[in-house]
Formats: C-alpha cells, sequence, structure tokens
C-alpha cells in the first residue's frame, strides 16, 4: 500500500476545480438536500454527477462530534448513491466498510492531528475515494509491528487492510494534508 502516491493507479488526476460541489462543466450542485447543510447543521455539498462521478463534501468547522457527524454523512451519501439499503451481505459488509474507514480517518486527525478540517466522498463506477483534510504535520502509518491483542494503534491497519489504496497529499506552501483512501464498489 502506498503512503505517498497521492493517486491510485490508473490516475484519475487532481479534483477539477471547484471539486467541492460544481460539477466539471460548472453546473451547480444538485441532490435531496440542495440546502447546504447536512443533519448537524455543519455546511455539506449535496451530490454532484459529472460523468458518473458524484462528489459530496462536509465541513467540520466549529462542529463538535465529528465522528458521529461523518459517519451520518457518509451514510446518507451511501443512501443517494444507492448503496443503501443493501441487497445482499456483500453490498451490506461493503457500505459497512466505507463507514469503518470514514471513522478510522475522522478519529485519526481528531488523536493525531489538529482535528478534521473536511471530509470529501467521490463516488464513480468502479472507486469510491474518501479524503480527510487536517492542519496537522504528521504522517499517518500503520503501527509496526501490529498487535491484535492491544487496544489502540489499530486505524490505519484497518484502512490498509479495507482499501484498495490509500495515501498522503501535501500541497507547497499550504499547512496540513489530505489523507486519502480509496475502496471498490460493490458488484
Amino acid at each position: 500500500m502506498s503512503t505517498t502516491r497521492p493517486y491510485s493507479p490508473g490516475d484519475r488526476g487532481p479534483e477539477p476545480t471547484g471539486a467541492s460541489g460544481a460539477s466539471e462543466g460548472g453546473a451547480s450542485a444538485t441532490g435531496a438536500s440542495a440546502t447546504g447543510a447536512s443533519a448537524g447543521g455543519a455546511p455539506a455539498v449535496p451530490a454532484v454527477s459529472s460523468g458518473g462521478r458524484q462528489v459530496r463534501r462536509l465541513s467540520f468547522d466549529g462542529e463538535s462530534g465529528v465522528v458521529p457527524l461523518a459517519r451520518d454523512f457518509t451514510r446518507q451519501a451511501l443512501y443517494a448513491w444507492g448503496w443503501l439499503p443493501a441487497a445482499s451481505a456483500d453490498r451490506r459488509a461493503a457500505a459497512e466498510d466505507v463507514l469503518l474507514v470514514v471513522s478510522e480517518l475522522v478519529t485519526n486527525a481528531c488523536l493525531h492531528a489538529e482535528g478534521p478540517d473536511a471530509l470529501e466522498i467521490t463516488c464513480d463506477n468502479k472507486v469510491i475515494r474518501v479524503e480527510v483534510s487536517d492542519r496537522g504535520t504528521g504522517q499517518p502509518a500503520p503501527r509496526t509491528p501490529h498487535r491484535a491483542g492491544r487496544p489502540g494503534g489499530h486505524g490505519m491497519f484497518i484502512v490498509q487492510r479495507l482499501c484498495l489504496d490509500w495515501g498522503v497529499v501535501r500541497l507547497p506552501g499550504v499547512a496540513g494534508k489530505k489523507v486519502w483512501a480509496e475502496l471498490g464498489t460493490p458488484a
């Protein structure tokens, strides 16, 4: 698993300008909740379709209880994208994996950075990508050796095991980072 490569094999390249809600063609955001607020009142950007690719973004600015907020936001996205309700055990497991990865990445930002700034979830026909941005300087990595019987230290090990790939993106001159992870969509 890569921890430095910003994009997975097949490099889809950087997010287009305005990926926080506008489609590549500049159209406005569409979706069931175009009000711009999530369940917790945090600003959220509803699903945007751009060539089969849908994006949702949640800002954690001033929010408390960010882990359950992130899980609820992700669950709403999974319902909107047809992952939930799950028609089979495999589809249910895939949705639970996405929720677990979101929980782990947001929790890591809380524990090891200055808290998360935003959560962005992108879904296309084959991959769902989760990105959590924070202002921390640390480099996430699975603890080695991994000791399954000990409490704590399992977050990035879980992410590594569940995901197709994951990594960290840092922009020159900008404080913080984005930790991303990609999971395969259910068949």
